[in-house]
């Protein structure tokens, strides 16, 4: 691998293995590719026996054999009705069978990127999964239609330098040579070509990438007035972009030049050859109108057999750039043990652990502490002590550097996904809505909630009377990322998911800092009657949100420097009174 992204090489899988690897994923359409196979196989010996019958209906008509000819002209009638209904068939269920495999290479690429180390995808712009997941999937179900018709084309054409062999074999040779000589500097295209390509992807990610952020951050550039120089970055990345794609159209113009004059060229030795042969008696006039006629076919075969070199290169492309999330370790996935547990505690203990998010640069320090199950425990401190890593590295968004992370007594990296993210629910300070309906955004996550669980998870995130005064109710479309909804709305639904899952270890990352006091107190109070039924793990800058608090722990730099609840923290806490303090005097002033 290079290091530089815009010229990254990806992982090199033979033809072979991902073609295996593309079968795969259409197991459940094994009769649709048998009888797309059986088509294509009498597409081919259609293709093989027409361009003779056509030959010879030809010599017909130059020999004055008419009574002949009509019967030829049936049988080529019968053969070409054949035909038609043999590509029709083969089409139809080469497209069953691309489909299938679009669908489930598409499921299995989205079920791969969850699984990828937040890390690595912290690094990535969503261009690069965007791209791949969409349209290099397609890329690799198309490579099934487009051979479908190219090698059927393949055979006949191929069917018909048979029949020039039959005629002549001077000018069968001579198209030999021709032929050899075009497919040389087709190949050397196509190479030029896919290495362009290559550049071009990566590019291409990266436009998406920025478009999507453009598309997501749109309220934010124009707040920020921030038009011109965002505008400047697309302008830049998209001038890339296309300057790239005119480097390809380039190969292709230029190539195209030279490929089109050796082939006029070869058009001019062969009347050349065919002249002498004429002379000499070794070739009848008739017989070389029909080689004259074909001759476009028959360098057709070079065409296709380009076309067939790139489509397989391209396939080999997007194959590679998709079985790079799915089947390689370029990218890291996420590491989950196989112990299950069916019923969490909600006990949990960090004990010396150390992260950070780069390399020389650690957020925790040997942080350690232990937290009993059904308890409310809340973490103050200032911004960036480490707080919200904290809630990364339990609900397992981060692996630690060192140290252990342990629920029920149990190390975090032995139990499976479930156990640890089927029990922890995360409200953080800015939560991710779904471009879907508010009913949506809670199906998503629990396939089988009822209509009361949503209802009374809204009523108790204090949001069920603004659902019920929109016009379509639960059924409003809320837009990307909750545009439609103000900061403080979206928090309370997020807050409303989390009581849904009545998950037993509830964390909430700054969830009611865009709420109103009364708004505040009246998720506090919903809160404070969870008290005692699950663990509560809060983070707030507002100390009026923790005092009710079974405990409290001061993080700075790292590290947990007191713990106590609210009373005890006042008295042997100068920090935290200070802090206590310069909060009433803030209210006080308001």
């Amino acid at each position: 691998m290079k290091k530089d992204d815009t010229n990254k090489e990806y992982k090199d899988y033979s033809l072979w293995h991902n073609i295996k690897l593309s079968f795969k994923y259409a197991k459940n359409r094994k009769k649709e590719f048998i009888l797309y196979f059986i088509f294509n196989i009498l597409l081919a010996l259609i293709g093989a026996v027409a361009p003779l019958l056509s030959a010879k209906q030809l010599l017909k008509i130059t020999d004055g054999l008419l009574n002949e000819l009509l019967i030829i002209s049936l049988v080529i009638l019968i053969v070409e009705l054949s035909r038609n209904l043999c590509h029709f068939f083969a089409r139809k269920y080469s497209q069953k069978f691309a489909a299938e495999v679009l669908k489930m290479i598409q499921i299995d690429v989205a079920n791969e990127v969850l699984k990828i180390e937040t890390s690595d995808l912290d690094k990535k712009s969503s261009g690069v999964f965007i791209d791949r997941l969409v349209k290099d999937t397609g890329r690799i179900a198309d490579i099934f239609l487009d051979l479908n018709m190219s090698i059927t084309d393949f055979i006949t054409n191929l069917g018909i330098l048979f029949a020039v062999f039959v005629i002549s074999k001077v000018l069968f040779m001579y198209y030999i040579i021709a032929i050899t000589i075009i497919f040389i500097l087709e190949k050397i295209r196509i190479q030029e070509y896919i290495k362009a390509d290559k550049i071009y992807r990566k590019h291409a990610e990266k436009t998406t990438g920025l478009v999507g952020e453009l598309v997501r951050g749109v309220r934010d550039v124009k707040v920020l007035n921030a038009t011109e120089p965002f505008m400047n970055k697309i302008s830049n990345d998209v001038t890339a972009l296309n300057d790239e794609r005119y480097r390809m159209g380039k190969t292709r113009r230029t190539y195209s030049l030279v490929i089109g004059s050796i082939r006029d060229i070869l058009d001019f030795t062969l009347i050349a050859i065919a002249y002498l042969l004429i002379t000499k008696g070794y070739l009848t006039i008739s017989n070389f109108v029909i080689v004259y006629m074909y001759r476009g076919k028959i360098f057709n075969l070079l065409t296709l057999t380009s076309q067939v070199l790139e489509w397989i290169k391209d396939f080999n492309l997007s194959a590679g750039r998709v079985f790079e999330i799915i089947d390689s370790n370029v990218f890291k996935k996420e590491k989950f043990g196989t112990k299950h547990i069916d019923d969490i505690n909600g006990d949990f203990e960090f004990k010396d652990v150390h992260f950070g998010y780069k390399d020389n640069h650690e957020v925790l320090k040997g942080i350690s502490f232990k937290i009993k199950h059904n308890q409310t425990v809340s973490f103050v401190g200032k911004s960036g002590a480490g707080k919200s890593t904290i809630f990364s590295l339990l609900a397992k968004l981060y692996e630690p550097d060192s140290g252990t992370i342990s629920i029920n007594d149990i190390d975090i990296n032995e139990l499976d996904c479930d156990s640890v993210r089927g029990n922890i629910s995360i409200i953080t300070q800015n939560p991710y809505i779904f471009n879907l309906t508010i009913k949506e955004n809670f199906t998503i996550i629990k396939n089988n909630i009822t209509d009361d669980e949503i209802v009374e998870a809204c009523k108790s995130a204090k949001l069920h009377d603004f659902i019920m005064s929109l016009p379509n109710g639960y059924d409003t479309l809320v837009g990307e990322g909750g545009l439609t909804l103000s900061g403080g709305q979206r928090q309370r639904l997020a807050i409303a998911r989390a009581f849904a899952q009545k998950t037993k270890i509830i964390l909430f990352d700054e969830a009611t800092s865009a709420l109103d006091n009364e708004t505040q107190k009246g998720i506090q109070d919903a809160i404070n009657e969870m008290k005692n039924e699950y663990t509560i793990l809060i983070i707030a800058h507002r100390l009026s949100t923790v005092i009710n608090s079974d405990k409290i722990m001061m993080i700075d730099d790292g590290q947990v420097v007191a713990t106590g609840t609210h009373e005890e923290l006042l008295q042997n806490n100068k920090e935290y009174k200070k802090l206590y303090n310069m909060e009433l005097k803030k209210r006080d002033t308001q």
